[in-house]
C-alpha cells in the first residue's frame, strides 16, 4: 500500500516471522526519533512503549506481566513462625502486618480438596524453584544506564542492553559483588572463576535476541536454604544474568493468551539478577512457598535486594512433576517403601510462570498436582511445557511447549572474559555480611532466652530485628522488649500505616525507658498502652 505508514520496529520484526499486527496504542505527544534499519536488522526506537501483536504467547522468561498482577500487601505477605506454630502475639497471628515490618503470621493453608487429597495418595509431588532476583545496582549489568524506576517507558535505554551492532558490555562490579554475598549468604561455594555465556532465543522483550548469562561455569554451586522444620533444601547453583523488558497485555482482562496487544518496555533489559536454582527437594505448596520466603528473608538481611515481589525485585518460576508411589504394603517396613520411592524416577516437570506472591506459589502448586494426577489417572502422558499461573481463574495456563538447554544454543561470550576473583576479595565479602536469620534466631534462644517462635518472628524481618536489638542493648528486659515490640507496637505501627517498624517516631531507647519503667512499676502497662499511639506518630 504506497501511502501506507511504515510498521514501527517491533512490530515489524513479528510480521517477520509471520504474525499479524495490530494497531497500535495512542503515543504520547512527543516527538520520536525512528530507528533505522542497521545491517539488514531493524532496531526498536528508544523512546515509546511499542504496541505488539500476541497470537502466540511465547514467554521467554519470567519478566512477563499483565495487567492483573496480584500486589503482595501487608495483608498477604508470607508468615515467619516456624511450621505448626500459629501466631498469637499482636500482628504474629495474623497474615499481614506492616510491609516488611516484621511479626508476620503464617499464611493459612485453605483446607486440602478431595481432588489434591486423592492425588497426594497416589503420587508424591516433586517441587523445585528458580528465583531470578534483581540485585540493587544503580546501574545495569553492562551498561551505565540506571536501574531506578521511571514513570517513562524506554527512558533508561542506551545503545548497549538494545543491542546494537557495535556496543560492547562492560561488567558492572556492584552487581557480581552482591551476587557473591547471595551465594554465601546462602551456604554456596562461590568460585574464584565462573564464565559468561550467550543464552540465544528470540523474543520481543531481548532486543538482543540474546541474553547474556551463565551455563557450565557459574559463579556459585553447592549452597542450602533451611526451613522452619528443620529441613534443607538445596541450592543447585547461583548464576548471574541481565535481565529482560516487561511486557504488559493490553485486553482480554490482562491475560498473556487473551490480550489484544502488549506494550514493551526495555527500561528493564539488561538489569543485573541472580538466578538461584534449587534441588527438585519440596514436596508441597505449602513447602515451596516457605522455601521462598526463607531465600526472600536471607537475601533482605544479606542487602542484595529489597525483595519486593510486588515490584519484580523477586520472581518466581516453579517446577513441578509427579512419581507414583508404591502400592500401600509393597515393602517390608515403611523404610523400605520409601527407598522404594526414593528409586522412582521423577515424573515430567511442568514449568509455572507468572507466580507473583508466595501464596500464589503455594496455590499454583497445588493446581498443578491436582491437574497432573488427573491427566496420569485418565491414561495421558504430560509433556515438558512451560504454562503461566492466572491469579484470577486461580490455575495454570498452558504457553508452550518446554525447550530443552540445546534449543539456547549457549556459547561463551565473545565479549567479556571469564570473570576471576581472588582469595582475598571473597574473604573480604564474606567478613562484610551481616548476621543472618538462622544466626540472629539462634542467639534469641540462647543468649536472650526467648522461645523459638518469638525468635522466629522478631526475625522475620532485618528492621524489625534491628530495632529489637536497639531496645534490648538499650538496657530493657529482652522477653519484655520482645513482647512490646511484638504485640503493641505492631500493632500501632499498622494502624499507622506505617511502612514498618524502624519507620516509627518512637526510638528503641524510649521504648527500652518505658519497659524499664513498666518492670519497675514505676508506670503501669495499662497507662503505657495509652501513650503508646502518640508516641508511635509523634516520637518519644
Amino acid at each position: 500500500m504506497s501511502g501506507a505508514r511504515p510498521l514501527r520496529p517491533a512490530v515489524a520484526a513479528f510480521v517477520a516471522c509471520g504474525c499479524a499486527p495490530v494497531r497500535a496504542a495512542a503515543r504520547p505527544a512527543r516527538a520520536v526519533r525512528r530507528p533505522a534499519a542497521v545491517g539488514g536488522r531493524v532496531r526498536p526506537a528508544l523512546r515509546p512503549a511499542v504496541s505488539l501483536p500476541i497470537p502466540h504467547p511465547h514467554s521467554s522468561s519470567s519478566t512477563t506481566t499483565t495487567t492483573t498482577t496480584t500486589t503482595t500487601t501487608t495483608s498477604a505477605v508470607a508468615a515467619s513462625a516456624p511450621p505448626g506454630k500459629r501466631a498469637k502475639k499482636g500482628g504474629g497471628g495474623r497474615d499481614g502486618g506492616a510491609k516488611r515490618g516484621g511479626g508476620r503470621g503464617r499464611e493459612k493453608a485453605d483446607s486440602t480438596s478431595p481432588e489434591l487429597a486423592a492425588a497426594l495418595e497416589k503420587y508424591e509431588p516433586v517441587i523445585g524453584i528458580e528465583v531470578h532476583v534483581q540485585l540493587a545496582t544503580a546501574s545495569k549489568a553492562f551498561c551505565g544506564c540506571a536501574t531506578a524506576p521511571s514513570r517513562l517507558p524506554n527512558n533508561h535505554v542506551c545503545p548497549v542492553c538494545l543491542g546494537h551492532p557495535g556496543s560492547l558490555p562492560r561488567l558492572n562490579a556492584r552487581m557480581v559483588e552482591l551476587a557473591a554475598k547471595a551465594g554465601m549468604a546462602l551456604n554456596c561455594a562461590v568460585h574464584p572463576v565462573s564464565v559468561f555465556d550467550r543464552k540465544n532465543y528470540f523474543y520481543a522483550d531481548t532486543p538482543k535476541n540474546y541474553q547474556i548469562s551463565q551455563y557450565g561455569r557459574p559463579l556459585a554451586t553447592g549452597g542450602h536454604v533451611t526451613l522452619g522444620s528443620g529441613k534443607r533444601i538445596g541450592v543447585t547453583r547461583l548464576h548471574v544474568e541481565e535481565d529482560s523488558g516487561k511486557m504488559t497485555h493490553l485486553g482480554g482482562g490482562g491475560s498473556v493468551t487473551d490480550a489484544a496487544y502488549s506494550l514493551i518496555d526495555y527500561n528493564r533489559a539488561g538489569v543485573g539478577l541472580a538466578e538461584i536454582v534449587s534441588e527438585p527437594e519440596m514436596r508441597s505448596g505449602a513447602e515451596a512457598a516457605e522455601y521462598g520466603r526463607e531465600l526472600q528473608r536471607v537475601l533482605r538481611y544479606a542487602a542484595v535486594t529489597d525483595g519486593n515481589m510486588q515490584d519484580g525485585s523477586l520472581r518466581c518460576d516453579v517446577n513441578v512433576s509427579l512419581r507414583r508411589r508404591p502400592p500401600p504394603g509393597s515393602g517390608a517396613d515403611a523404610a523400605a517403601e520409601a527407598a522404594a520411592l526414593d528409586a522412582t524416577p521423577f515424573g515430567t516437570k511442568v514449568e509455572v510462570k507468572n507466580v507473583n506472591s508466595f501464596a500464589a506459589v503455594h496455590r499454583g502448586v497445588e493446581f498443578e498436582i491436582t491437574r497432573q494426577a488427573a491427566v496420569l489417572d485418565a491414561g495421558g502422558s504430560l509433556d515438558q511445557e512451560t504454562r503461566t499461573w492466572d491469579d484470577k481463574s486461580a490455575s495454570t495456563i498452558l504457553l508452550r511447549v518446554k525447550e530443552g538447554d540445546a534449543d539456547y544454543r549457549y556459547f561463551p561470550e565473545p565479549d567479556l572474559p571469564p570473570l576471576t576473583l581472588s582469595a582475598e576479595t571473597l574473604a573480604a565479602w564474606r567478613a562484610g555480611l551481616p548476621e543472618l536469620p538462622a544466626e540472629k534466631r539462634a542467639r534469641y534462644v540462647a543468649d536472650l532466652g526467648l522461645s523459638e517462635y518469638d525468635a522466629w518472628v522478631l526475625a522475620d524481618d532485618e528492621g524489625t530485628a534491628r530495632y529489637f536489638d536497639d531496645v534490648v542493648a538499650a538496657g530493657a528486659d529482652a522477653k519484655a522488649a520482645a513482647n512490646w515490640v511484638m504485640g503493641d507496637l505492631l500493632k500501632e505501627v499498622r494502624a499507622a500505616k506505617l511502612e514498618s517498624v524502624p519507620a516509627c517516631a518512637l526510638r528503641p531507647d524510649a521504648l527500652a525507658e518505658m519497659v524499664v519503667m513498666i518492670t519497675g512499676g514505676v508506670i503501669s502497662g495499662k497507662i503505657a498502652k495509652g501513650l503508646l499511639p502518640e508516641l508511635v506518630v509523634s516520637g518519644g
